[in-house]
């Protein structure tokens, strides 16, 4: 069983978090690559059929890899069932990543903002505390984890609303400049909760790299929350290294 498939569908899926991993120290790498290649498989499937029910087939079928006892045959199911079991990972939160994605499958909205933060919270938030867990984050990691999750999945997700409103979603609840604004400093304040307790994370510091353009981007949009409707959120790839590199060295993240 390899995970050159999983790096090879990461790096060519996810790049952001693809530099990251490669940012992170080398033991930390095969405990990663099944779980970022599980949350692009996740990810990419509702948007690779019209057909809302293949779909939500497509997501079924990885919530079932995930809760059977034996592993599948496939690329990226075998050394996920691999590292769920050795890293004694908890399926429950596999399972809600997997289910979330199905509001990407409609175009209906959140209900409210309560929504959207358990769709991140499921989404960005999950994958990160499975990936602190594979690292050997302990219990009280969790809020720790979560929190910068959520200013990281939040950076991220404003990033793709001009791509979500171009495909027919509608992902703000209230797209306004001054609720855009409001959303982001709840952003970062949940990366200051998280940075006030990062010694609780230390052992699995790697699996919060991929945040590592969270605070600038979340940033901007509190100084120009029109930067989200007009898809022009970004660093420059200086900074964008410059950043990674800094938080790989020093693991201040």
């Amino acid at each position: 069983m390899s995970l050159d498939a999983c790096a090879v569908l990461v790096e060519r899926g996810d790049p952001d978090r693809f530099a990251a991993l490669m940012a992170a120290p080398m033991a930390a790498r095969p405990k990663l690559l099944p779980l970022y290649a599980f949350n692009l498989e996740l990810a990419r499937a509702p948007w690779v059929t019209a057909e809302p029910m293949i779909a939500e087939m497509r997501l079924q079928w990885w919530r079932d890899v995930v809760a059977e006892a034996a592993p599948r045959a496939h690329e990226v199911a075998a050394p996920l069932h691999a590292l769920i079991t050795g890293a004694n990972l908890p399926v429950p939160v596999l399972d809600r990543l997997a289910a979330a994605r199905v509001w990407d499958v409609y175009p209906d909205p959140f209900e409210d903002e309560v929504a959207l933060r358990g769709y991140l919270d499921d989404t960005a938030g999950g994958l990160m505390w499975l990936s602190a867990l594979a690292l050997g984050a302990q219990a009280e990691a969790e809020s720790v984890v979560r929190d910068f999750a959520f200013g990281a999945g939040l950076a991220n997700y404003l990033r793709a609303v001009p791509v979500l409103e171009e495909r027919g979603r509608r992902p703000l609840v209230d797209g306004r400049p001054a609720a855009v604004r409001r959303l982001a400093s709840e952003g970062l304040a949940a990366l200051a909760r998280a940075r006030a307790k990062r010694s609780v994370v230390a052992a699995a510091w790697p699996a919060l790299l991929p945040g590592w353009q969270a605070a600038p981007l979340l940033a901007q949009v509190v100084r120009k929350p029109n930067l989200v409707a007009d898809g022009t959120m970004g660093l420059s790839e200086f900074s964008r290294r410059g950043r990674l590199l800094w938080q790989a060295a020093t693991r201040r993240w």
